[in-house]
């Protein structure tokens, strides 16, 4: 059972390390859109391929086992409409990284969390229960003090970086919102592969693929496109469709808050950014935030198991 709490967090854990890979793209002189635009056409690349080999494998078994890999074009559509909400996460992220310290830019992508509660509140028209409004006090602290701006003595961080990485979070709460519910009977690995092409498209549309044709592939650019696509694209999907259904929903949460000390600590010792005591504190606040409502599920469920 072990192996696949690894696995989330090993997926969780390849999520943090973005952020790092990005800032050292920067600085070696490229842009947002050759950044994600690069990352997304391997990453596509990668992911197709693994879906022919596993496709491959399965077909000397059941009926079964090749059906979850056939997808109706209507399917094909939707998987590729909630894809674009993962371009403009890629866009929006990585956009704000060039305006805000990594440390601070996953901070603001993880307040898709509470952003999460309240789009299930005003879809399902329910008012979330107090461990959720709790949560969200948290987390909204856990953003203040992550910030560095209470510590006093700093310049207050870029608008145009928080509104961008605000912006990231919404589309990735609509991510995490739709793909959950979008042909959940197609084989993971498709559904991502899918989602993925629809990502970039969009992503090309936003930002012509000037690096095709630009020399940037055959400079910098290319280890940098091919470690976010590695551990952007194709690892965490992975990671995730084999570790969630072993653990379940709730449990995958907490352990995919490990993203969030992951890209701060790189962005420590790699980036050399300063971290204050405060930041350190607003992090662990924030994992706090995440955590509460489904330690405090797991907690209900074992009160009416010992009852019953």
């Amino acid at each position: 059972m072990m192996k696949y709490y690894l696995y989330v967090l090993a997926g969780a854990c390849s999520f943090g390390l973005l952020s790092t890979f990005v800032k050292k793209a920067y600085e070696s002189g490229f842009h947002v859109g050759d950044v994600v635009g690069s990352q997304n056409l391997f990453g596509v690349l990668m992911i197709w391929t693994l879906v022919l080999v596993t496709s491959k494998s399965d077909r000397g078994g059941t009926g079964a086992s090749t059906a979850k890999y056939r997808v109706s074009p209507r399917q094909a559509l939707s998987l590729m409409a909630v894809g674009t909400t993962s371009g403009l996460t890629g866009i929006f992220y990585y956009g704000a990284l060039q305006y805000v310290s990594a440390s601070f830019a996953i901070i603001l992508l993880f307040q898709f969390t509470w952003i999460g509660i309240v789009l299930e509140a005003v879809i399902e028209r329910r008012r979330p229960g107090k461990e959720k409004i709790f949560a969200l006090c948290l987390l909204f602290a856990g953003i203040l003090m992550a910030s560095g701006y209470l510590h006093g003595g700093q310049e207050a961080p870029s608008l145009i970086g928080i509104v961008l990485g605000l912006l990231s979070a919404l589309t990735y709460a609509l991510f995490i919102l739709f793909s959950g519910k979008v042909s959940s009977r197609v084989a993971p690995i498709t559904r991502s592969a899918i989602m993925q092409s629809g990502s970039i498209i969009l992503v090309m549309a936003v930002y012509p693929p000037h690096f095709l044709w630009n020399g940037s592939l055959h400079g910098e650019l290319l280890p940098w496109a091919l470690l976010l696509a590695f551990f952007g694209v194709v690892i965490p999907p992975l990671c995730f469709a084999i570790g969630v259904p072993r653990i379940g929903g709730g449990m995958a949460t907490i352990m995919s808050a490990a993203e969030l000390p992951t890209a701060v600590i790189m962005s420590y010792v790699v980036l050399h950014e300063t971290v204050q005591a405060v930041q350190w504190i607003g992090v662990v606040v924030t994992m706090l935030g995440i955590a509460l409502p489904e330690l405090m599920k797991f907690r209900q469920r074992q009160k009416q198991q010992n009852a019953g």
